[in-house]
């Protein structure tokens, strides 16, 4: 990925993220969180590329326990515009970026989804993810006034 691929990398993951499938990923995509990832970790922020255009991305990222041996992998985004999802674009970004993990000494890579969210599960679950585990997710709503 490079600096001029940004714009298109958010646009998709608009365009993937919404708030009609999943309200938790579109409330936490924003630019921001590209330009974060991009400039702290640019060497796990890929693009997919078909004809010239970009049609897909993935965004990672490594992190190490401060007393811990291992350093994990975190595959925080990975989206494909959805009229090339079942072109194996996803399983391309995927498998390089687990190759640049693994060059990094990353010894897991984590990713998390909502646990309704199939298509993505069975996605990761092709790529040898396994071990699921569901844990809840809390929200509060600071617009509306607090009975009292």
């Amino acid at each position: 990925m490079t600096i001029d691929d940004l714009p298109e990398v958010f646009h998709i993951g608009e365009a993937v993220f919404t708030a009609e499938f999943s309200p938790t990923l579109y409330r936490t995509w924003d630019e921001y969180e590209i330009t974060t990832l991009f400039n702290s970790d640019n060497e796990l922020c890929l693009v997919a590329e078909l004809d010239a255009r970009i049609v897909g991305f993935a965004l990672g990222t490594t992190v190490e326990k401060q007393r811990g041996p291992w350093k994990y992998g975190y595959l925080v985004w990975l989206g494909v515009k959805p009229t090339v999802q079942k072109a194996k674009v996803g399983q391309g970004l995927f498998r390089e970026l687990r190759r640049r993990m693994q060059d990094q000494g990353v010894r897991m890579i984590i990713v998390d989804t909502a646990a309704d969210n199939e298509p993505a599960i069975n996605f990761f679950r092709k790529q040898g993810f396994g071990n699921p585990r569901q844990h809840v997710y809390l929200s509060l709503n600071l617009t509306r006034s607090r009975k009292k």
